[in-house]
């Protein structure tokens, strides 16, 4: 005999869910974020996008050039930290609409003929403002859906990461041709306008997050299971085991920080940033010289990469959702297939020397592809603390992390610079000699950034459980406490 049905309070969060309310709004705010995503990955790809007009212009070398794409991440790691208190303190609604504020403000010194001291400043500020994007996307997104719910409107905010370029580049491709290179920031100016005023109007945060947890879940849970279509009994069991992840108690930060899972995320997190790097700095420029696409073709072969990982990130949500819904942990459904995606990305990158033409651009684009998946390591790690600590956590892995994108657009152009390549003179193009001293100076980079992904992959498939790492900080925790485990 079926037990009595209780109707939900009404105005109640497990009214809204029963009604589906919540998911409605839940998915408008998951859009929002992904458009925020997409926008912030523009910013970035903007750069290598003008690379070709801006380089001889602002008469600047191609190691200055480089180290201008780094310095969007040398305030890119504190940003996020900072932040990231922030966000643990206000609603992240005023988060990100502060962020997203700044963003487009930054575009338009640019656009109104600003110099290379002046795009340095601003790459500088804009990197800073941006740092802890994701972060910030996850945690307004993880407010919002249930545990077993996460993976794939994480997926999909990572997606936007990838779209940003995708959709970037062939339309400020256009923008470039028609009205000069630096219209391309001030078109990106008044699209990030565009967003906070919608964003004023629509964001908010979802009842999941830390103030609500708490106080509703088990109302919520047992309501969101009938939902699903499957046994009450079965449904309430993993729905309790899932519902413990946002029972947390709070746990110190050196415990965590020091946890192995969080140190593989970041080494793993670190060689995504590296990618990045090299993809927004320096890809268009690798594909019109090595690979010898004619300029209108550059823009569309640059968003291959990114398409290719777009399409990693929606199966391997989609897969998460899945084995996470059916009981399986946070490591076998998250931390095991993003390690596999880094090792084939690793050894693409390291087969791509060997490589030309065609051949080389199917390897970039699934080496790359596999590569820019990193929204899934602070996914999986939100997992190993309570919501409250979620935000400040994501937001610390991805500043730290970052630095690979430090390093790597200055490490390929002291590459390209140690085997010959010189800009050459403003008006004039590439000598055949130019460009084989830049694809040897390229491929030497690839080889360092495969060797890195091969071994971040390996340790991911091993180590990135934070089902054990907060296992662990809560037994730890309850024992110093003496509190009864929230896990038992």
């Amino acid at each position: 005999m079926s037990p009595t049905h209780v109707s939900p309070k009404p105005g109640s969060l497990a009214e809204a869910i029963s009604t589906r309310t919540m998911n409605r709004r839940a998915w408008v705010i998951t859009a929002m974020l992904i458009l925020f995503q997409i926008i912030a990955f523009a910013d970035k790809a903007v750069l290598g996008l003008v690379a070709q007009q801006a380089i001889p212009e602002l008469g600047i070398s191609t190691v200055e050039f480089g180290f201008i794409g780094s310095a969007f991440f040398f305030l890119y790691a504190i940003a996020s930290v900072v932040l990231g208190l922030w966000a643990g303190r206000v609603p992240i609604k005023w988060v990100l609409l502060v962020m997203g504020l700044s963003w487009a403000v930054l575009q338009f010194p640019m656009f109104l003929g600003g110099g290379a001291a002046v795009l340095l400043v601003t790459r500088i500020l804009l990197g800073a403002a941006e740092g802890p994007a994701t972060a910030m996307s996850l945690s307004s997104a993880h407010s919002w859906f249930r545990p077993a719910e996460r993976a794939l409107p994480s997926n999909l905010i990572a997606i936007g990461s990838t779209l940003g370029p995708v959709i970037a580049a062939p339309a400020l491709a256009l923008v470039i041709s028609s009205l000069g290179w630096r219209w391309a920031f001030g078109a990106l100016g008044i699209i990030g306008t565009v967003w906070v005023l919608l964003w004023l109007i629509i964001g908010a945060d979802g009842p999941f997050g830390g103030k609500f947890a708490r106080k509703a879940e088990p109302e919520a849970v047992h309501n969101a299971a009938a939902q699903d279509n499957v046994p009450a009994e079965p449904a309430a069991k993993e729905n309790d085991r899932l519902a413990a992840f946002d029972s947390q108690h709070k746990v110190p930060w050196r415990a965590i920080l020091l946890s192995g899972s969080f140190i593989v995320a970041v080494f793993a997190g670190f060689t995504n940033f590296w990618t990045q790097g090299f993809l927004t700095t320096w890809s268009p420029k690798y594909l019109a010289g090595a690979v010898h696409l004619p300029p209108e073709l550059v823009a569309l072969f640059f968003t291959f990469p990114w398409l290719f990982g777009a399409a990693v990130l929606l199966g391997l949500g989609v897969l998460g959702r899945h084995l996470m819904r059916r009981g399986h942990s946070v490591h076998k459904s998250i931390g095991i297939p993003f390690g596999i995606s880094l090792a084939v990305a690793g050894l693409c990158f390291l087969l791509l020397p060997a490589t030309t033409g065609t051949a080389s651009v199917v390897l970039l684009t699934v080496a790359a592809g596999c590569s820019v998946i990193y929204p899934m390591a602070p996914s999986a790690m939100a997992y190993a603390v309570c919501p409250k600590q979620r935000p400040v956590l994501m937001a610390v892995l991805g500043g730290v992390a970052s630095v690979g994108a430090i390093i790597s657009p200055t490490a390929v152009g002291l590459f390209m610079d140690g085997a010959g390549y010189r800009t050459p003179a403003p008006g004039t193009k590439d000598t055949a000699q130019m460009i084989l001293n830049m694809t040897t100076g390229v491929h030497q980079s690839f080889g360092v950034a495969g060797a890195l992904l091969l071994i971040a992959g390996v340790l991911s498939v091993l180590f990135l459980n934070p089902d054990r790492t907060a296992a662990r900080l809560q037994t730890k925790h309850a024992a110093e406490a003496g509190k009864p485990d929230p896990a038992a």
